[in-house]
């Protein structure tokens, strides 16, 4: 019986990795014009062993397919994709289905969804003259293209290599082909070159480098777009991302008039979409045969030579230990070796200088370590040597180098001598050692087990202090609850600091000599104050309930015909002038009546 479950469940695990295998077909619209690119993508998630597009009858194939990767990895998940993508054109209206794509993964045969797509009429482009008043490309771009514009506008990616081992550079060039006029071009994509650790090789005059060259029995202007460097990061058949642009280019159409074709023809203008053909590397890994002990990745052809700058020096005293890497290969990608020290010497990070030339030929120049050394006690030590190891794909083999010893005569330090850092002019870069370094101090108070803080009165009472504190910000927050779990009561208590806010504002519009908004801000003043004092809506805040409510609190009769008569004052001088009485009267009285209110 257990077999049997573990057997249902190795078969269940088999079939969901099996599901979980998906080739996905889309398009970039489902209804375009006659003429009309668009763009149809079919993805998986999977690796492809075999891939096998639809027909696409009843539409052109714009150039070659392009391929397309990306890689994810989120919470120690890797996640990968693959789309190839086709770029298409509309013929004849009608509604047409692009059938299935086969692929090959696993050893299985799995097939994509079917798309449908409708072509509605397209907006004919009519000619240009080739004269001065041609229009330019905005007037007479359209969407479309002659039969054999794909063979007279492309782009093509051109590696050097294709097929390296992992580690080693190569180099690719964008170029563009035309043998006819461009009127606009714009970069749509540049390559991600998912899988590459790349270096663009950088163009000192700023320019597109133009020349003619010929291809495939045709001669082609040619521009170069650009130029980079790459060093696979893992083994596989790795694609080369495409670059894709937007050109319209000025292509000429046959003309009846004799005329027209003395002067040049007739022409249009055509906006285009292109991008480079899919490349693919195939990436070797490095040999596991003969791979040397501490090997680190360094792939390409390198030399190395070591120095110090003293031999003989007093203890805690620093020297340079200088690693020169020189070559060409990724000597960007280089890590510091592991120096194999005596116990009594120190050693600091190693500060890097790197001088590179970037060209299609590769990385080259130098990378150097610079390692402080300091020996903390006088003797002679020897400096063993440094091996280093790296692959050449020249020779298919593994190289190591090993630099010559060193043999260090130290003698005793001075007293109380300070260490500096580099002696080659660098030396504000580490700090004096003994100000981060401290020695054993030989004096100073000792204490005997328990003597001090422990145990003393101090650590008692600062033991009880956090139950203490806890229970009297329990209880705080109790009493705080409660006080405010009553919200009449709440805005009760909050009506005079309310008023005082309006009666501030009062006080404003009165230094200000404005007299209407000086009695808003007193009668709102007073009607909030009374609405929150005695919780009487904003909808029953007249006369009499205000009147009602303040004889139920028991407030002195005077002292209800006080505010009557003040807040009669502001509803009258709102809309008229109030003789009789000034407006820092009405301010007293107002604040008058809200303290005797609050002491009733």
């Amino acid at each position: 019986m257990k077999h049997y479950l573990v057997s249902v469940l190795l078969l269940w695990s088999v079939t969901l990795c099996a599901q979980s295998v998906r080739l996905t077909a889309t398009i970039s619209s489902s209804q375009v014009a006659a003429g009309e690119q668009f763009e149809v993508v079919f993805s998986t998630n999977a690796d492809m062993e075999a891939f096998e597009p639809p027909s696409f009858n009843g539409f052109q194939v714009l150039g070659s397919p392009s391929q397309s990767s990306s890689y994810s990895s989120v919470n120690g998940v890797t996640t990968s994709s693959i789309s190839i993508s086709y770029l298409l054109m509309a013929v004849k209206e009608g509604v047409y289905s692009i059938g299935p794509a086969m692929m090959k993964s696993g050893g299985r045969q799995y097939r994509s969804n079917s798309l449908k797509l409708t072509i509605v009429k397209g907006s004919a482009v009519a000619p240009n003259s080739g004269g001065g008043n041609s229009g330019g490309a905005d007037r007479g771009a359209a969407n479309g293209r002659p039969a054999d514009i794909s063979k007279r506008v492309f782009i093509r990616a051109i590696p050097s290599k294709t097929s390296v081992y992992q580690g080693e550079q190569l180099s690719v060039t964008y170029k563009l082909y035309t043998n006819t006029d461009i009127v606009d071009l714009a970069l749509d994509k540049m390559p991600d070159f998912n899988g590459f650790w790349s270096q663009e090789v950088k163009d000192k005059t700023q320019n597109v480098q133009g020349a003619q060259e010929e291809y495939n029995g045709a001669r082609y202007n040619v521009a170069v777009l650009k130029e980079v460097i790459l060093f696979p990061e893992r083994s596989g058949k790795l694609p080369l991302d495409a670059l894709a642009m937007t050109i319209v280019a000025r292509m000429p159409v046959p003309s009846n008039d004799p005329i027209e074709d003395f002067f040049g023809g007739s022409y249009k203008d055509i906006k285009y979409k292109i991008r480079s053909a899919a490349v693919n590397i195939n990436v070797k890994p490095l040999p596991e045969n003969g791979k040397p002990e501490g090997f680190k990745g360094a792939v390409g052809d390198f030399s190395i030579m070591a120095s110090v700058d003293k031999t003989a020096l007093r203890a805690n005293e620093a020297l340079n230990y200088n690693l020169v890497v020189r070559g060409s290969g990724n000597l960007k990608l280089l890590v510091a070796p592991e120096l194999n020290l005596p116990a009594d010497i120190e050693k600091y990070d190693p500060k890097v200088a790197d001088n590179f030339n970037e060209t299609l030929a590769g990385v080259s120049g130098s990378r150097e370590f610079n390692y402080l050394l300091i020996p903390r006690h006088e003797g002679k030590f020897k400096l063993q040597p440094l091996r280093f190891s790296y692959f050449n794909p020249a020779i298919n083999r593994y190289v190591t180098l090993t630099t010559r010893d060193f043999d260090l005569d130290v003698a005793k330090g001075l007293p109380g001598s300070n260490v500096t850092s580099f002696s080659s002019g660098a030396q504000q870069d580490v700090k004096m050692l003994d100000k981060d370094i401290r020695y054993i101090k030989t004096d100073g108070r000792l204490w005997m087990p328990g003597d001090g803080f422990y145990g003393s009165l101090t650590f008692w009472l600062l033991l009880l202090a956090g139950p203490v504190l806890f229970v009297a910000a329990f209880f705080y927050r109790q009493q705080y609850r409660k006080n405010n779990k009553d919200q009449v009561l709440v805005r009760s208590r909050k009506a005079s600091k309310i008023a005082a806010k309006h009666m501030a504002n009062a006080q404003k519009q009165l230094d200000a000599g404005d007299k209407k908004l000086f009695y808003e801000a007193v009668y709102r003043g007073l009607y909030g104050y009374l609405g929150d004092k005695f919780n009487i809506p904003a909808a029953d805040q007249n006369k009499e309930d205000i009147e009602e409510r303040l004889r139920s609190a028991k407030i002195n009769e005077a002292l209800i015909i006080q505010l009557n008569e003040t807040i009669e004052w502001c509803e009258m001088a709102r809309y008229a002038p109030v003789s009789g009485i000034s407006e820092q009267e009405v301010f007293d009285k107002a604040k008058g009546i809200i303290n005797d209110i609050e002491n009733a």
